[in-house]
Parts: C-alpha cells; sequence; structure tokens
C-alpha cells in the first residue's frame, strides 16, 4: 500500500511546491495587528486545501487570529497534527536578497518567511495525506489536523481554544513538525523539550542617580549589587546554586545515552562555528548533555547606568537584568521562581530594594518511547533516510507538547525535516527542497506504520 503512495509524492512534487509556494505569499505575521485580514486568509486556504482531500475542516474563530480544524479517515489509531501557519515579521527588511513573501527557489532551496517555520514543514504532512488520498481514496486512519495562528506571538488563544475543544481534539497520540533533523542525513524524533521561566531584576539604591566623587565608597551601587548577585548563580563547577534547583533533575538513562553518543556530535565544531572553543556549562557534561538534558542559568541582559556614547561618572540609582532558566524532567518552573527570588532578597544589602518581573513559566516536556508508536515512527524515518533516525532532546521549548499532555492527555510525537541552517527568524529564511520531498515521503511511511498498528 506504501509504494504507490510514494510514487505518487514523487511524481507530484511540482504541484506541491506550487501549492506550499501559494501558501508563503501569504504575510501572515500574528504579531502585528496590520496583518490580521493576512491571518484570516492564510487559515481560509488551509480550510479549504484540506477540504480537497477529504478532511472536513473550518477556520475557527478565537479572541485572536483563527485556528483551523479539520477531520477526516476512520478506524485505526486516532492521530492529531499540529502546525502554525502565522510567522515572525520580517524586519530588517533591507536584509532579504528579494521580497520575503514571494518565494524564490534556487537550486536546492525554496527561499521565503515561513518557508520552514512552519508553513515548508506543515504542508509536508498536508501533501502526504494528499497522496494517500489520491492513491487509496482515503486517509489510512482517524486524523484530526489543528493548525493554529498565533505561535509566534505567544500563542494566547491556544489554552483558551484546547480547554474548550478537548472533547473534539483528544487523541491517542499528537503529531508535530515543528523540529529540526539531527543533521542533513540523520532524521530526529524529539523527546525531551526543556521548560523555560524567565525573571527581570530591577534593584534600586538611591532616590536619583548621583555623582561617583560625591557619593562614590558611601552610597549603595545598585549596578554592584547586581553583579554580585549574579556572578553568585553558579559556583565554580558550573552548577546553579538556586536551592532546591536540581529537583526533579534525572541523569539519562542508559539506552538513550548509548543513542547519544552513537551520533558523532562534534562539540568542538559546533562552538568553533559561534567563534568558540571550550564548553563553560557543568564540569563532566558532554556537550549535548548541556544543550538537551540539563538545566541552566543564563543572563539574557543588563543594564545600569550611562550606557551612550562616551563618559558619565554616575552612581545609578537603578539596575536591572533578565535571567531565564531552562528546565528539564521534572523540574517546577514555580518552586524555582520562588527559591530564585528569596536567593535576590537575602543578597540585598541596606538601602536597596528589588521588584521582580516575570516573564513565563512551563515545565519541560518528557515523552516516553515505551510507546510502540515512537519506535516504529523511528523505523519509518530510517528506511527514508541516509541514516538511521534517533531519539534526541531539543536545547528550546515547545510549550504546545506539554499543552498536548495537559489538556488533551496525550504525548506527542516531534519529528520535523527543518535544518539548522535555515535561517527561522531571521532575514532569508529557507528550506531545503530535499527536506520538503522526504519529508511529504517520511509522513506518509509513518503514517503507514502508525496505521497498521491496531
Amino acid at each position: 500500500m506504501l509504494t504507490p503512495v510514494l510514487d505518487r509524492i514523487d511524481a507530484e512534487l511540482p504541484a506541491a511546491l506550487e501549492r506550499l509556494k501559494t501558501l508563503l505569499r501569504i504575510p501572515s505575521i500574528s504579531t502585528d495587528p496590520a496583518y490580521k485580514q493576512q491571518c484570516e486568509e492564510a487559515a481560509a486556504w488551509l480550510s479549504a486545501d484540506l477540504e480537497t482531500i477529504g478532511l472536513k475542516a473550518a477556520s475557527r474563530p478565537t479572541d485572536g487570529h483563527p485556528m483551523v480544524v479539520g477531520h477526516g479517515g476512520e478506524g485505526g489509531p486516532h492521530l492529531l497534527f499540529y502546525g502554525h501557519y502565522d510567522v515572525q515579521p520580517v524586519d530588517p527588511l533591507e536584509l532579504w536578497s528579494h521580497d520575503p513573501f514571494e518565494p524564490l527557489i534556487e537550486e536546492d532551496i525554496i527561499r521565503g518567511r515561513g518557508a520552514s517555520d512552519d508553513k515548508g514543514q506543515l504542508m509536508t504532512f498536508v501533501e502526504a495525506c494528499r497522496a494517500w488520498v489520491a492513491v487509496h481514496g482515503a486517509l489510512p486512519c482517524r486524523l484530526t489536523v489543528l493548525f493554529e495562528g498565533e505561535e509566534e506571538s505567544g500563542s494566547p488563544s491556544l489554552i483558551p481554544f484546547l480547554k474548550d475543544n478537548a472533547k473534539e481534539l483528544q487523541a491517542d497520540l499528537a503529531l508535530i513538525c515543528d523540529t529540526t533533523m539531527f543533521d542533513r542525513e540523520t532524521p530526529a524524533i524529539t523527546t525531551m523539550l526543556r521548560g523555560l521561566l524567565g525573571e527581570e531584576i530591577v534593584i534600586t539604591g538611591p532616590s536619583r542617580d548621583l555623582h561617583s566623587g560625591a557619593y562614590g565608597g558611601a552610597a549603595a551601587n545598585p549596578a554592584r549589587v547586581l553583579c554580585n548577585i549574579l556572578s553568585s548563580l553558579h559556583d565554580e563547577d558550573g552548577r546553579v546554586t538556586v536551592p532546591g534547583f536540581y529537583d526533579g533533575v534525572s541523569e539519562l538513562d542508559p539506552g538513550t545515552a548509548s543513542q547519544w553518543s552513537k551520533l558523532d556530535f562534534d562539540a568542538d565544531a559546533f562552538l568553533s562555528d559561534v567563534g568558540l572553543s571550550h564548553p563553560a556549562g557543568e564540569t563532566g557534561r558532554t556537550a549535548l548533555e548541556m544543550i538537551w538534558s540539563r538545566p541552566t542559568c543564563e543572563i539574557n541582559g543588563m543594564s545600569s547606568g550611562y550606557t551612550g556614547d562616551g563618559f558619565k561618572t554616575v552612581l545609578p540609582s537603578q539596575a536591572t537584568a533578565k535571567v531565564s532558566f531552562r528546565l528539564v524532567g521534572h523540574q517546577d518552573p514555580h518552586a524555582i521562581r520562588t527559591a530564585f527570588r528569596q536567593m535576590v532578597r537575602d543578597a540585598l544589602p541596606p538601602d536597596c530594594t528589588v521588584a521582580f518581573h516575570d516573564h513565563g513559566a512551563s515545565p519541560a516536556s518528557v515523552m516516553s518511547t515505551d510507546d510502540p508508536a515512537f519506535e516504529a515512527a523511528r523505523q519509518a524515518l530510517t528506511d527514508e533516510w541516509p541514516k538511521e533516525a534517533a531519539f534526541v532532546g531539543a536545547g528550546g521549548s515547545i510549550p504546545i507538547a506539554g499543552y498536548f499532555r495537559d489538556y488533551l492527555a496525550m504525548d506527542a510525537l516531534l519529528a520535523g525535516f527543518a535544518r539548522n541552517d535555515n535561517q527561522i527568524h531571521s532575514p532569508n529564511e529557507k528550506y531545503d527542497l530535499d527536506s520538503f520531498h522526504k519529508g511529504i515521503r517520511s509522513w506518509a511511511r509513518i503514517l503507514a506504520a502508525l496505521s497498521d498498528r491496531r
């Protein structure tokens, strides 16, 4: 049953690329209210396209941009596929080589905003379904599709929509295509996603900026206080010193550790690509552990005093810093926030006060590969690509995977075909034509593998 579907995908690739180009031409920038109509246009286009492959689909209103929901197929497992049709702004426009919303095919890539994140990715799944229906007249299993229009602007409507439509959207397994391959020849299923906690600290000392000659030495300096606090967040071995920080952090299981060791990850090249040469995290940890399975505390920005041209000799009245924590395993972001804030308060000298501003708190997501669906999908990917597929972690955060578990009580299988050099969120975003073509074939294989599991 699979071979004619793969043959159909190969034959129809030019038509699939034309459909992708049509979607890419719609400037569905979710964060800018000026593009509200274009977001609605993208949702309507996707809804109509899903109808052409036999799904009953609709663009559903929310308080923000629409959700696209489609249902079709019968028998076998019930799968829910998630993607997002909204894109990042294109600024700075002058750094683009061409109009970001006029997709351009150059040799082995397609270039345009959203080509990789996430329109090209979501269309790999749609095209796999289209080929299956064209060959067999029906989808291989029961399918629900959910396309969001606010992923790039914080997903404010997503949780309310999941709560309000939980019964309709609940399935056996969620599929997400918003991740990358391990390398150009090695496909990956992401089973670990780090959570994210953001904190902004504002330390205030004197009531105004002070002349450093008149007050220096006698007056508390919020900048120095802040530096002392920030420097105390790690010990000499790179471990985070926030009390209770490592509660809920587990060591890698032997099977996962063995698989990662076979990936032949070049840590030296990874760092040298950005002008570095030495891992700076926890002593005794590999680079892959540091970015996939270990928690972090990072200072993302600092501001205090005069930072313009020239020099101004002041003791600043305030000092601020933005600190983020990437979380793993069963770490509790709210408990860590409480402990961090108390640690800062305990370190304050007399005459200084602190205010905190939170910037989100989401736990890590860890998918259990004990579910046979994960191994079936991994083998399906291995059959398509030159190298064996791997279960991997991800240093970033994809909250939707956790939301599916929290609100729909199901795990998510994350398989994406982007490359690390796709320049997502940057000028000249691209998607490899190989990723698009083999991504479609990969989803056809995964659908076949999962549908055979009855």
